[in-house]
């Protein structure tokens, strides 16, 4: 029997796969992807950052805090608050 957190997974990655093509989900320099032109990161480059960093919650904010900077240099027209919360807040919370 698996866990809660792992059917989620599970049911992530499908969704993932029905919804966006298939290739590499990185950001472009305006932070949109470059696969699907969703705002970065968009759901399968949330799904793949959850599961490389799995378990690792303050290695994934730190890399994505390094994202934020590079895309608040990228986008200085923008509000900070509306580009943190792009990057930063989709990130589950601990239990």
């Amino acid at each position: 029997m698996i866990g809660p957190q792992e059917r989620w997974y599970r049911h992530m990655c499908r969704l993932a796969q029905r919804r966006h093509p298939a290739g590499r989900h990185n950001p472009a320099p305006t932070y949109r992807c470059l696969t699907c032109d969703d705002p970065w990161p968009c759901a399968p480059a949330r799904l793949a950052l959850l599961i490389g960093f799995r378990g690792n919650r303050v290695g994934l904010m730190m890399y994505l805090g390094a994202h934020l900077t590079r895309a608040m240099q990228a986008m200085p027209d923008t509000h900070p608050a509306l580009i943190a919360g792009q990057i930063l807040c989709w990130v589950p919370r601990r239990r």
